[in-house]
């Protein structure tokens, strides 16, 4: 059939790989230092990968090309995410060793009772644990990750510093914020007003906090950097979690199309019809929609 596809001048891609990450569908691979497209049926015509391109390679063209198969592409992302899944399974495993070998030589090391219980109440005072389930101080983990609320209500939109000036509040209501690291369920996400944000709305808008975080639980990511399907973790939050409301706010680049869809499939996942929202964010930090 004749239909529009991308076209990649290799005589002009200087092999960065921005289009392959931005290709949401995987139909580009970067092949000996050059990006090429590898999967036309992959290709849905849509152009994510055009503004991201440093050097131009990469145009529209009309010409004969397989059909865009949308079901290849899903059975393609689910074996990527399924993958990906078994990685971090057994990185989690590894972790789990690595803690229980280091608690081991940790208690070899107590020669009394007295030692063993300062050095014990030394490790549970820093969020370890004896069963390797929670060692990140020992082998390298992130303790930032641990789930805590912040009950700020609506407060002033501004505090005092000791210099008399006063600042911004900030209205972030729990941490972590990253949708990677977020729980499927968490007492925060109950009748909450759930914000997901593009992580570059925050730079790119100055009064982000007042206008889109206050009074709201707020997510962020970027399909871009992550390379994942945010859908399943946001469908799982969306479902087990009373959630009032979703406020979706991107940039205005194509890349962040890939969490809006991913935003509006979990809402539509859910089961659960629940009022929502989009709102764009130009480059130059202005509201487009």
């Amino acid at each position: 059939m004749i239909r529009k596809i991308i076209h990649i001048d290799e005589e002009k891609c200087n092999g960065c790989g921005i289009c392959a990450t931005a290709c949401h569908e995987g139909a580009i691979d970067i092949v000996n230092g050059k990006a090429r497209l590898v999967r036309e049926n992959f290709c849905d015509g849509f152009g994510d990968c055009l503004p991201g391109c440093p050097t131009g390679a990469i145009t529209f063209e009309e010409r004969e090309a397989p059909e865009y198969d949308e079901a290849a592409v899903k059975r393609s992302q689910e074996e990527k995410n399924k993958n990906e899944r078994k990685t971090d399974e057994r990185k989690a495993d590894e972790t789990k060793m690595n803690g229980m070998e280091m608690t081991g030589m940790k208690i070899n090391e107590m020669k009394t009772d007295n030692v063993m219980t300062e050095k014990m109440n030394e490790m549970k005072k820093h969020g370890m644990s004896l069963d390797g389930m929670h060692m990140e101080h020992l082998h390298g983990g992130c303790p930032g990750s641990r789930v805590m609320e912040f009950h700020r209500g609506e407060g002033p939109a501004s505090e005092a510093v000791p210099t008399g000036v006063c600042r911004p509040a900030s209205r972030l209501n729990q941490w972590p914020c990253q949708i990677k690291l977020l729980p499927t369920k968490a007492g925060f996400f109950e009748g909450a007003k759930l914000l997901i944000a593009a992580d570059c709305t925050a730079y790119a808008y100055a009064n982000m906090h007042e206008d889109f975080m206050k009074g709201k639980i707020t997510v962020i990511g970027c399909p871009k950097l992550d390379a994942v399907d945010y859908s399943e973790k946001l469908t799982e939050i969306i479902r087990n979690n009373d959630i009032r409301s979703v406020t979706i706010v991107r940039m205005e680049v194509p890349c962040c199309g890939g969490l809006q869809r991913a935003a509006e499939t979990a809402l539509q996942n859910s089961g659960k019809f629940i009022p929502w929202q989009v709102v764009t964010i130009s480059t130059d930090g202005q509201i487009l929609d």
